[in-house]
Parts: structure tokens; C-alpha cells; sequence
């Protein structure tokens, strides 16, 4: 092997390792390193190396791959066609050879095109039956994707039945292929909804998309804003034969189902023009786009085109040009969410990128700022990430001030100075303190919140009044609240202020858990509040306690333990303390009954109950010593099914587990208290 060629094997191994650890940040994980365009760059140095060199190509390469491996969290499907990707032109002349491979090998003379926007979202295929919606799975290695039937039934124009128009057909099983994604505007809400509870921000569209559709909870999903459309279905029974993709996108759409606009051109200058019309109206899409896809209509010339390994022949994606600009970092500040969050942000030069001005750009954490080292005085490049957040893509190295000094991230809240420590992550930094004021109004809506301070009518439209009118500084400033000062409020009328009143004075009495829980300590969440409680019954034994007497509390690790430890030691949070207990607010200890019907069982909670809420039904059997769970198993002793109960009834009856409806339940809470 020659010196030249020892070279270009030793690079095809260095691209295949990127490009393969960077489909698993992208893929698997939702968080890429690197940005499409540097990734496309990668992946055409792979293929024009292994053109170069076909003895050295391998079938597990990344050119001959769809996408990253199917995570192993959800259950695997296995595609009855395999869904593939496609292959990206950049310039007008690469188009130009992809129109003239396919008049030369199908002999016709002009070929019909139809014009996609080219969505940046997540592939996925939907399987219905009989007109029913019934399995949905991501696209994954192309071969094998992931089950995500539960997270797909939560988007909103996913139809769960066909409603064909009248004449239509319903197929008795239909496979329809598509792009799930979120649109600029719903992004941008998420964002600002992120931001303002401390999270961190998604850096783009798709990424959000991809991180939202393949939660475990798929009530996290259905809090997100996705959209779906779909662009191909599979043969199947009862599925028409097509003679163009056109007639395709239009049987779709009689179905019912969401499709997308399209445009059908003739020959490559109809695709240029479109192409033209498309880079120009990017911006003014309601969802982000990345390119164009171009397919040949006619699908006998598709059928006799076919496919390589990796992509069809008769279709392609024009990607657009990136959108970048240089600028120059004015400032570094740290910014508190209302989670605590510390969130670095880098004040810019204003500049204008794709038509809009920018002048701030989030660095996420310290970790990220870290690894693009930017500093103040910097020239950057900047990017619109999605169309929608600025994004710092790079630092010009010679361009840096000689006097610009690394970032020095700070140690203490910027707004209240109690300690700002990573979460167990260890990406993102947060405020330890407890009234911190840049996170008051949630830290209030929680302290005050059924679970557990318990004050009906305080919610967080009346924390926020009570924080923005200095009413309310901290937890204390609740139990000093008058009448006079309340109805002064926006829609606070005097019955409403005695109500209010009442419950805040009501709360005085309550339980050691229910009082720890509503300090909002990180991580610690009801059921580690009642067994703190159960070990330390005096909240200041909490303060003298150190770290190894925490770790030795039941469910708690080294992590919660350091979180714990850190949170009772800090002066302001004891401080805080003190000011309730002085107030008035008794927190009792629990008093756990261990014997009697629920002791040492786990019970699981079902459908509605007319005599109590859960959350009622939670404490009495947690005060007789038995503990609640959110799903059914095989080490469930007790399930009470109320009215409505669905899945989890059903796999109790499966599993041959004792089940107890409303009226049994009370019977037993009775017996008990004797």
C-alpha cells in the first residue's frame, strides 16, 4: 500500500469514528456537537474517499447507514420496508448531474419533479388498521426503529381515525411515512417558557422535536408543541397503485391526514426556479426548513430508478446555504431562571443574520462556554440556529483581544449570593437559596401548592402579584399578609382576601414532610420529605446533621445527600426557616402506624375517587405504613380502581393482583383507625 493511500485509510477510519459518534449525540442522545453543515462536510469527505478507494469501503460505514441505532429504552420495531434517507445536493450543479443520472438511465427526455420543503425534523412511520391509528416507531437505523405509540397519540394532528372524504377507501392497513416537528412559533413559547423556569434551552427545533418524542413519560411529550406531516405510504392492502407521487400526496390528504405544501415542476430549470423561490421564502414558513426535496413524480421511473444502500436514486435534498455572520462579544452575564438555573449569555455587537437583528446569544451552561472558550472582546460567528436562536457557531482565535481573560464562572447567585452548585448532571449550575428572588413567584407557587403547604387559592397568577408588589419577600412574609393590603390587589375582592386568609392560617398546622416539601429543596420530592422526616423529626436536627447522617437516610444517595446537606447549611435557607417557625407554621412529626392492613404493602392508585382526592389517599396510606406507586407490577399488593379506571385495572386483573373499588377501600381506611 502506497504512502498516499496508507493516508487516505487512515482518514476514512478517523471520519467513520466522527461521523459514528456524532450520529449517536444526534441521534440517540438529542445533543449534537456539531452543526449540520460540518457534519454534511464530514460525510461527503467519507464518500469521496471511499469513491476514491471502493476495496476500502465497509458495510458498517456510516455512508451506508440511515441514522444512529435505535436507543435501547423503547421497544424495537423492525420496518416491513426500510426507511431510508437521502442524499444531499448543494449547488446547481450537483443538481444538474442528479437530473441528467436519471434521464440518462430512464432514456426520458424531461423528467416531472415535485418540490418538497425539506422539514428539519424527526422521520418517523405511522401504522394503521382498518382505518384505526395503532403503532408509530421512529426511523432509527433505518432497518430498526423505536416504539413511540404512546408519545405520537399526544400530537394533536395525528388523526387517531381516518376521515376519508366521501368516495375514499379506507385500506385495511395503511403505512404512512412522515416528519414530526414543532413549528418556529410554538418553539419560540417553549423556549421562553424554559427559560423563564431556569431550564436550558433547546438550541433548535428538530433537537426539541427529537428530545420530546422520545420520552419515557409521555406526558412530558404531550407538553410539547408537536407537528406532524406526512410525505409517502407503503403497499399494503388496500392501498391504491399510484402513477405519480402527486396522485400519492393527494390520497393521503382525502384520508385526512396532514400533509405538506408541494409544488410539481417540470424539468431541472422548474426545480431552479422553485429552489430560488424557496431560499427567498424560508423565513417567512411557519416551521423551520433546511432545503428542498426534489422526487421524480412518476413512479414507474422511481420503481426502475430504485435505491443504493443508503438512498433512493430518484430523490434528493437541495440543502439551503447557511446564514452566518460575524460580530463581536461585548459582555458575558449570568442570568437566574426561575428554577435556579445559572444561564451564561453573551451580549453581542448587534448584527443582522438572515434578516434579523441580533445582539444576544445563549451559551447554554458552563460547560459549553468552556468548550467554545469565548470571552469578551471575541469576534464570533454567529448563527441563526433553526431560524430561531442565535447561536455562537465559533471564536476567530487571531482575532482575540491580547488582554481577553477566560470567563470566570461565578460561585454565588448574582441576585441573592447564596451558593450556585452543579446539579448531579454536572451541566447545569443552580442558586441554593431558598427565597431566592429571581425564582420567588415558583418558589412561592410550590411552598403554597397542595402537596404541600396546602393554601387554596394561592397560585401562581396571585404569587406573582404578591412578588411584584414586594408583598411577599419570602416564605414568612405569607403568614404577616393583612386584609387592607390584599384587597389592594388586581381582581381581589374582600371575600376572596378572608378566604385567602383563612387557608394561609389554616396551613400553620401541618406535617414535618409536607413542611420540607414545600421548601422546594432540589430532588427532594414527597416521598424523600417523609423519609427525612421520619429520620430527623426536628427540622433543626437538619441543620447539625452532616453528610454521612443524610446519605444514611433510606432512598437517599450520595448526590441528594450533597444537595441536602448543602441546602440546610446555607444561612439564608436557615434563616428562612427560622422566620416560618417564628410565624407560627408547627411542623409535626409523622406518625407512622406499622401495622394493619396497608403496612408494608405497595399500592397502586387508579381512576377518580368521589370521597377523597389522591393526594388524600396518598397520605392515609402512607400514615398506615404502606407505600404508593405510580405503576402496576408484579410487586403491587393493593390496586384501588376508582370510576374510569383504565390500563393499570386491566394489568391488575392480568396479574391476578387484589383489586379494591372506592366504598372496599374507605372500609379498610376505617378498620384500620381502630
Amino acid at each position: 500500500m502506497n504512502s498516499l493511500k496508507t493516508a487516505d485509510a487512515s482518514r476514512i477510519e478517523q471520519l467513520r469514528r466522527e461521523l459514528t459518534h456524532h450520529n449517536y449525540r444526534y441521534y440517540v442522545l438529542d445533543s449534537p456537537e456539531v452543526s449540520d453543515a460540518e457534519y454534511d462536510r464530514l460525510m461527503r469527505e467519507l464518500q469521496e474517499l471511499e469513491a476514491r478507494h471502493p476495496e476500502l469501503a465497509t458495510e458498517d460505514s456510516p455512508t451506508r447507514r440511515v441514522g444512529g441505532a435505535p436507543a435501547e429504552k423503547f421497544e424495537k420495531v423492525v420496518h416491513r420496508v426500510s426507511m431510508l434517507s437521502l442524499a444531499n445536493v448543494f449547488d446547481d450543479e450537483e443538481l444538474s448531474d442528479f437530473d441528467e443520472r436519471i434521464r440518462r438511465q430512464t432514456g426520458a427526455a424531461s423528467v416531472s419533479y415535485v418540490c418538497e420543503p425539506k422539514l428539519d425534523g424527526l422521520a418517523v412511520t405511522l401504522l394503521y388498521q382498518r382505518g384505526r391509528f395503532v403503532q408509530g416507531a421512529t426511523r432509527g437505523d433505518g432497518a430498526v426503529g423505536e416504539d413511540v405509540t404512546a408519545n405520537l397519540r399526544t400530537i394533536r394532528s395525528l388523526p387517531m381515525e381516518l376521515f376519508p372524504e366521501d368516495g375514499v377507501a379506507v385500506p385495511g392497513s395503511l403505512e404512512v411515512r412522515g416528519e414530526v416537528f414543532i413549528r418556529k412559533e410554538d418553539f419560540r413559547r417553549l423556549n421562553e417558557k424554559r427559560e423563564q423556569e431556569g431550564e436550558p434551552l433547546f438550541a433548535n427545533p428538530r433537537n426539541a422535536a427529537a428530545g420530546s418524542l422520545r420520552q419515557l413519560d409521555s406526558r412530558i411529550t404531550a407538553s410539547r408543541p408537536l407537528s406532524l406531516f406526512l410525505y409517502e405510504c407503503v403497499p399494503g392492502e388496500g392501498v391504491p397503485t399510484f402513477r405519480s407521487h402527486t396522485e400519492k400526496l393527494e390520497y393521503l390528504k382525502s384520508l385526512g391526514l396532514p400533509t405538506n405544501r408541494y409544488a410539481r415542476v417540470e424539468g431541472v430549470e422548474g426545480v431552479r426556479e422553485q429552489y430560488r423561490q424557496a431560499v427567498e421564502g424560508r423565513h417567512a414558513l411557519p416551521f423551520e426548513v433546511d432545503g428542498m426535496v426534489v422526487k421524480v413524480d412518476d413512479e414507474d421511473l422511481r420503481l426502475r430508478l430504485g435505491q443504493i444502500s443508503k438512498s433512493p436514486r430518484w430523490a434528493v435534498a437541495y440543502k439551503f446555504p447557511p446564514e452566518e455572520e460575524s460580530t463581536v462579544v461585548e459582555d458575558i452575564q449570568v442570568y437566574v431562571g426561575r428554577t435556579g438555573a445559572l444561564t451564561p449569555v453573551a451580549h453581542l455587537c448587534p448584527v443582522k443574520v438572515g434578516g434579523v437583528t441580533v445582539s444576544r446569544a445563549t451559551l447554554h451552561n458552563e460547560d459549553e462556554l468552556r468548550r467554545k472558550d469565548v470571552r469578551r472582546g471575541d469576534t464570533v460567528f454567529i448563527r441563526r440556529a433553526g431560524d430561531v436562536i442565535p447561536e455562537i457557531v465559533k471564536v476567530v482565535e487571531s482575532k482575540r483581544p491580547a488582554d481577553a481573560q477566560p470567563f470566570v464562572f461565578p460561585a454565588e447567585c448574582p441576585v441573592c449570593h447564596a451558593a450556585a452548585v452543579k446539579d448531579e448532571e454536572g451541566a447545569i449550575i443552580r442558586c441554593t437559596g431558598a427565597t431566592c428572588p429571581a425564582q420567588l413567584v415558583e418558589k412561592v407557587r410550590h411552598f403554597a401548592s397542595r402537596p404541600a403547604m396546602d393554601v387554596d387559592g394561592l397560585g401562581e397568577k396571585l404569587a406573582a402579584q404578591l412578588v411584584e408588589t414586594g408583598l411577599v419577600k419570602g416564605f414568612a412574609d405569607l403568614y404577616h399578609l393583612t386584609k387592607g393590603r390584599l384587597i389592594e390587589l388586581e381582581r381581589m375582592g374582600e371575600k376572596s382576601a378572608d378566604n385567602l386568609l383563612a387557608n394561609i392560617q389554616r396551613s400553620k398546622q401541618t406535617t414535618l414532610p409536607r413542611f420540607l416539601f414545600a421548601l422546594g429543596i432540589r430532588h427532594v420530592g414527597e416521598a424523600t420529605a417523609k423519609t427525612l422526616a421520619e429520620a430527623f423529626p426536628d427540622v433543626h436536627q437538619l441543620f447539625e446533621a452532616n453528610l454521612e447522617e443524610i446519605s444514611r437516610v433510606k432512598d437517599v444517595g450520595p448526590t441528594m445527600a450533597q444537595v441536602i446537606h448543602t441546602f440546610f447549611h446555607e444561612p439564608l435557607n436557615r434563616q428562612a426557616i427560622e422566620d416560618l417557625l417564628a410565624a407560627g407554621v408547627t411542623p409535626a412529626a409523622p406518625q407512622v402506624v406499622r401495622t394493619g392492613t396497608f403496612a408494608g404493602k405497595t399500592v397502586v392508585l387508579t381512576g377518580g375517587m368521589g370521597a377523597m382526592s389522591r393526594d388524600q389517599a396518598k397520605e392515609e396510606i402512607e400514615r398506615r405504613g404502606g407505600k404508593v406507586s405510580g405503576s402496576v407490577s408484579r410487586k403491587t399488593d393493593l390496586v384501588v380502581a376508582g370510576e374510569e379506571a383504565g390500563s393499570k385495572l386491566k394489568k391488575a386483573q392480568e396479574l391476578g393482583i387484589r383489586i379494591l373499588d372506592e366504598q372496599a377501600f374507605l372500609q379498610l381506611l376505617q378498620e384500620d383507625a381502630r
